[in-house]
């Protein structure tokens, strides 16, 4: 009986202790880290476009348009972030769940032959909605953790947006193991199952905590110790995708591996778990976190001036109409309204900047299997290359992550600057697409892969801390707008055309003539040099756009971007400490009027 009521005891602590981590802050991070490592679905369109291309008798230049809606659907998240505004983030990430699976499972039946033939615009609708949908997972997750943690951004956004990065090479290899390796129809299934089942596993538990938030010093070891373990991921991928390219693997194998990247996502749970046992014990001895944060706050800042700072500009802002101030924004680093934001100077140039700069990194992207296939690259090493590519853009991702946050922190080297050295160091990689070398390729997917996965967490991050987080979901959404207009431009107006016109040629050439339904391909490096040459001058255009921004908030950058954020939180434990003070001192008073 003691036996059993022991047991009973300890089944009842386990379960307690289950139900408070995956009510917990940490959790919910983790179940983002999940829905953002299938968020990127968006970055596996060369490992099937090819099969969409044949399936369906499309020309390159309709193979580019399709790539145009599905980089539009991508990143066009105003609509998520508007919603987002005003619902909880499980509406939002439900939303993702339908569209997601309604646009690839239409895909899937079109190329597979289930249904006639669509029309050229219902697969364009369809690679749309299929595509959005990661604007609604971006914005239900990735936005929520910012709300959350909004004391780690830099590094925050790095591991999310890795994560996104890492997708590619994740939900590759378990194509692998659920359908092998020469079936792109399925990997089109996958990717329409797939993502909408993560989502709705962990749709509960995504949700911004009302409770006050306090920066503790141990967090960014946290944030550390998740970042080793993605690193362990991605560097198991990389190993796992070079292995793949020189071997044949069985089925068997394939499904080990699935197994071990299984595994090796489920790894943070160990993190989650101990973090939620350490504050656990910490509030069973009387050690709050919020007390220890309030003495280190107040050393950094005195609070005599918080109460006189904080509400005149909230109170301000508040009693004034946003169309009236639209021209007059507040500063740097405080709330701006979504209008005052849009019409900002700095929000133009960061616009102008991604289109160019983003731009042409998708369009090298999206032409990823086609400019393989016309430098006569076997069918696996141009999955290679997309598996390659979706590795350092997790890279990318990561680095300027918690490189830009502590060389910020250290050094106040201003994020808009290392968003232009990443911006031309791109080119170099457009430059090797160009010259069309042997193994060139490799490389160029490389660079190309990691600049792009540099670019996004940089941008979130410099709109997160210019333009303030009370219409973060909104903001960052329109700031990725920028990257699909610079994509129709570079891509479809530019590589698509230069391509079927060289193509075209080479049919002339031959005595031949272009059949009606029937693919036109080209072959050789002078399919896609003028246009990466063209898109490698307007990357460094785009850089120098950036520069201006660096020039214009150097002094921001200079000073303590996080001060009003610290405030406010100085404000609230000042006055949790002051109503602990005087009730202790009413207690001593009745204590002597007793005596």
């Amino acid at each position: 009986m003691v036996v059993g009521e022991f047991a009973g005891g300890c089944l009842r602590e386990m379960k307690n202790l289950s139900c408070r981590v995956i009510a917990g802050r940490w959790f919910m991070l983790y179940a983002s880290l999940l829905i953002m490592a299938a968020a990127g679905s968006v970055y596996m369109f060369g490992m099937y476009s090819n099969e969409v291309k044949t399936s369906l008798g499309y020309d390159q230049t309709t193979l580019n348009l399709l790539g145009f809606f599905k980089d539009m659907g991508g990143t066009l998240g105003i609509i998520s972030g508007l919603i987002n505004e005003v619902t909880p983030p499980w509406l939002v990430l439900s939303i993702g769940v339908l569209m997601n699976f309604f646009g690839y499972f239409m895909i899937w039946l079109a190329v597979s032959g289930r249904i006639a033939k669509p029309q050229l615009w219902q697969i364009c609708l369809y690679t749309f909605i299929g595509a959005n949908s990661q604007t609604f997972a971006n914005t239900g997750a990735l936005v929520t953790c910012v709300k959350n943690f909004p004391g780690s951004r830099g590094s925050l956004l790095g591991l999310l947006k890795g994560y996104v990065g890492l997708s590619g090479a994740i939900i590759a290899q378990f194509y692998h193991a659920f359908y092998g390796d020469h079936n792109p129809q399925a990997l089109i299934l996958l990717i329409a199952w797939l993502p909408p089942a993560v989502n709705f596993l962990f749709l509960p538990t995504i949700r911004i905590f009302n409770n006050v938030y306090y920066h503790r010093p141990n967090e960014n070891k946290v944030f550390y110790h998740l970042l080793w373990i993605s690193l362990a991921l991605a560097g198991f991928l990389m190993v796992l995708i070079i292995m793949q390219s020189k071997l044949t693997f069985t089925r068997p194998e394939f499904v080990a591996d699935g197994v071990v990247v299984l595994f090796l996502l489920l790894l943070p749970l160990v993190v989650v778990f101990r973090e939620e046992i350490k504050q656990l014990k910490a509030k069973t001895q009387g050690v709050t976190d919020s007390t220890s944060q309030s003495k280190v706050v107040t050393e950094i800042i005195p609070p005599p001036n918080v109460e006189q700072e904080v509400p005149a500009t909230t109170g301000s802002l508040e009693k004034s109409s946003c169309f009236r101030n639209i021209l007059n924004p507040p500063k740097r680093g405080e709330d701006y309204t979504i209008l005052q934001a849009l019409f900002s100077i700095d929000m133009l140039i960061l616009f102008a900047a991604t289109i160019f700069g983003a731009g042409g990194a998708l369009t090298a992207i999206d032409n990823l299997g086609q400019i393989g296939r016309s430098l006569g690259y076997p069918r696996k090493s141009i999955t290679t290359f997309v598996s390659l590519l979706s590795i350092w853009n997790y890279l990318g991702r990561v680095v300027a992550g918690f490189a830009s946050e502590i060389l910020l922190i250290k050094y106040k080297i201003p994020r808009p600057f290392m968003l232009t050295v990443v911006m031309l160091l791109s080119c170099v990689g457009h430059i090797l697409i160009a010259l069309g070398a042997p193994n060139f390729l490799y490389f160029a997917s490389v660079v190309i892969g990691f600049c792009l996965g540099a670019q996004w967490p940089l941008m979130f991050a410099i709109i997160s801390e210019i333009f303030g987080l009370k219409h973060y979901s909104t903001l960052c959404n329109f700031g990725a707008v920028a990257s699909p207009v610079g994509s129709y431009i570079l891509n479809v107006r530019l590589t698509g055309v230069l391509y079927d016109k060289e193509a075209l040629k080479q049919l002339k050439a031959k005595g031949l003539s272009r059949q009606a339904g029937k693919e036109l391909n080209c072959v050789g490096v002078q399919c896609y040099r003028m246009a990466f040459v063209i898109i490698t001058a307007a990357t460094l255009f785009a850089c120098f756009i950036s520069f201006v921004l660096v020039l214009r908030t150097r002094k921001f950058y200079k000073g303590d971007i996080y001060r009003n954020f610290r405030v406010e939180h100085v404000t609230q434990e000042n006055g949790m400490l002051a109503t602990e003070g005087h009730g202790s001192a009413l207690g001593e008073q009745d204590k002597k009027n007793k005596n």
